[in-house]
């Protein structure tokens, strides 16, 4: 990736991830000024950022009346998994699927996201990433939580330039659709990354985090920001949690 515009931003924690023996991608803008991006690889496991293409691919099957918020989804239509989210201890068993969307984001809830996979198809969620969204290096291999296909080298990847082309795709939602998708990653839960040094409840930051072993990532934006941290290959992921909200503090300069 390109390096450039350092001297625009207060950004040590650059010269310190440079440190680290990991693969990385750093990307901040704010409002039209030109992007500062630094990093030293393009392709990474996905962990729950997989999760953003799909919500995105759901409001496009939406916007044609494939799929509706409205339908009913049954929770046991899908085997039990777990990891995050707690969806597999709820009574209710059936939920409106904009209840399971919103588990997905909010909780990066495993078992919600399979029974995404399941409604919209594994097969059409690529053709769509790939054919109607723009998405180059955004690849859905495998549901979450599924070993077994792990084992034989299915996995689920993102690349740092479809990251930025999220952006793109949440900003071009029509102001109805914003109005739905854009709570689900507001109330994310998970604030141990890009979120942690921000002062509680003064900056509204639409982001959604994905963590595996060896692989943290926080992708985001404001009013104001774009923002996203990819990182993977950490062997101690402590480390990096610091380096995560140095990054962050940018969302609060002017």
């Amino acid at each position: 990736m390109q390096r450039y515009n350092y001297s625009m931003y207060h950004t040590p924690f650059l010269a310190e991830i440079n440190t680290l023996n990991i693969q990385f991608a750093f990307y901040f803008q704010r409002n039209a000024s030109a992007p500062l991006q630094a990093g030293n690889a393009q392709r990474f496991p996905a962990a729950s950022i997989i999760k953003i293409p799909i919500l995105l691919a759901w409001v496009l099957l939406e916007r044609q009346g494939e799929v509706s918020q409205r339908e009913i989804c049954h929770l046991d239509d899908e085997p039990e998994v777990h990891g995050a989210g707690f969806s597999w201890l709820l009574q209710a068993r059936h939920l409106p699927y904009h209840d399971v969307l919103l588990m997905m984001m909010a909780l990066s809830d495993n078992l919600c996201t399979n029974l995404i996979i399941r409604r919209i198809g594994l097969e059409r969620l690529n053709h769509l990433f790939r054919q109607e969204m723009g998405l180059t290096g955004t690849q859905l291999q495998r549901k979450l939580m599924d070993f077994e296909a792990r084992k034989k080298g299915l996995d689920n990847w993102i690349s740092a330039d479809d990251c930025i082309r999220y952006f793109d795709l949440f900003e071009n939602l029509n102001a109805a659709e914003k109005g739905w998708v854009e709570p689900m990653l507001l109330v994310n839960q998970d604030d141990l990354l890009l979120k942690r040094d921000l002062p509680r409840d003064e900056v509204d930051f639409y982001h959604k985090t994905g963590s595996i072993p060896g692989v943290l990532h926080d992708w985001g934006y404001t009013r104001t920001c774009r923002i996203f941290l990819l990182t993977s290959g950490a062997t101690d992921e402590t480390v990096l949690y610091p380096i995560f909200g140095k990054a962050g503090q940018l969302l609060l300069e002017n």
